[in-house]
């Protein structure tokens, strides 16, 4: 959704409206904060829900169904994404939120499982995290300083991410590596680019449900780590 506030202007007057500024820019400033601060909670439970996986050792569910369990766990994420959006505007729009970070802490098990089997897969982690946080400050800085309106790059990142989704699913089937690492590579760009969209669309007022703004960033960074990763694994890994 796209938004965009304007000065008020007339022709037959030059009295400013000072009222509506700045009620606006507090406006914002809440949804920022907010955003960040529950953006910085909901790791908690990703890093829950990933222990979890790897305590329970869901892999071997992965492997013996590899096209099958992916797109159970997806359809789960989809269903607790729904009831995010539906309680939005309450407190428990804030505890699903928290619920969905879980499943998808669930969801990084055969990743990083693949990692844990890695001489180096500790460091590949923290390393992928790393470029992550570097690349989210560097967007939320230039969408913050610049608060330049980003919105146009709507279109392009929804047609890049269908796209993207379709050649996925198709590689569950067909299994192409190289395909993978290609995808990987493309999907930072395109979630990079849904950093600065949905960060740039608070700065300007066109997301104002701090819930909604951190699902959007949430989902944007947990995409970038997990194909960091994926291509840090593969060019850099260290196999017994």
């Amino acid at each position: 959704m796209e938004s965009k506030f304007e000065p008020v202007m007339s022709r037959t007057t030059t009295l400013p409206r000072p009222s509506a500024a700045p009620t606006f820019d507090v406006d914002r400033q809440k949804v920022m904060r907010n955003t960040f601060w529950l953006l910085a909670l909901s790791l908690l439970p990703t890093i829950a829900g990933a222990w979890v996986g790897m305590q329970f050792d869901v892999r071997p569910l992965f492997m013996a169904h590899p096209v099958a369990t992916p797109l159970l766990m997806f359809g789960a994420m989809m269903a607790s994404m729904f009831v995010v959006m539906r309680f939005r505007e309450s407190a428990w729009g804030v505890v699903a939120l928290l619920g969905f970070t879980f499943i998808a802490g669930l969801m990084l098990t055969p990743i990083l499982s693949v990692a844990a089997g890695l001489r180096n897969g500790g460091m590949l982690v923290g390393t992928a995290a790393g470029m992550t946080a570097v690349i989210f400050f560097g967007l939320a800085g230039v969408a913050t300083v610049t608060k330049r309106n980003f919105s146009f790059l709507g279109n392009f990142l929804g047609v890049g991410l269908l796209l993207l989704i379709v050649a996925m699913l198709a590689n569950l089937f067909f299994q192409v590596p190289a395909l993978h690492l290609a995808l990987s590579a493309v999907a930072v760009l395109l979630f990079s680019g849904f950093v600065l969209y949905d960060l740039s669309n608070i700065v300007n007022g066109g997301q104002t449900n701090y819930v909604m703004a951190t699902l959007s960033i949430y989902l944007d960074l947990y995409n970038i780590f997990v194909s960091l990763l994926n291509l840090l694994m593969a060019f850099s890994g260290q196999r017994d």
